[in-house]
């Protein structure tokens, strides 16, 4: 064996190695091949025609099913109303949990309002600062105080008054 050659955990022998441009899993999945999910996907949003009356129409697959489902709970197939109660339940849910996601609570909307209350005095501290006044010489060192409830907040570096 040549010291050039490692072999070991990891570093098989160049014999055993993959050759280049080959798998290691032949017989594996093809490239292109679709999962479930795209595919129905895909269906679903194929248009096909359909007659309402005397008019005839294109609309999706799914919109289809959707309108089949809703015609055949309506003449009182037991089946289909439980499958659209089912259906309006779920998505209902998932909007309520948007919904409690959106909320906040009264700690956040007074956080909020803080933070509002700084931006705008900043906003016109910097409309009234001269040209001379750059952000770097700003923050060199001066402090930057604000009343935060009856506590006084100061912004800037940490120096000891030594």
């Amino acid at each position: 064996m040549s010291e050039e050659e490692d072999i070991g955990y990891g570093k098989p022998p160049r014999e055993h190695r993959f050759k280049k441009g080959q798998s290691g899993n032949p017989k594996g999945r093809p490239r292109g091949t679709k999962n479930l999910k795209t595919d129905l996907t895909e269906e679903l949003s194929e248009r096909i025609s359909v007659r309402e009356g005397q008019v005839q129409r294109k609309i999706s697959k799914q919109r289809a099913v959707v309108k089949s489902l809703l015609n055949n709970a309506i003449k009182g197939d037991g089946r289909a109303q439980a499958t659209l109660f089912s259906i309006m339940a779920r998505l209902i849910g998932q909007e309520d949990e948007r919904n409690d996601a959106a909320t906040i609570t009264e700690d956040e909307a007074s956080i909020l309002a803080h933070f509002e209350e700084r931006l705008l005095r900043r906003a016109q501290s910097k409309g009234q600062r001269t040209a001379a006044d750059t952000p770097l010489d700003r923050d060199a060192g001066h402090t930057h105080s604000e009343e935060v409830g009856t506590e006084k907040v100061t912004e800037g570096p940490d120096v000891d008054p030594d």
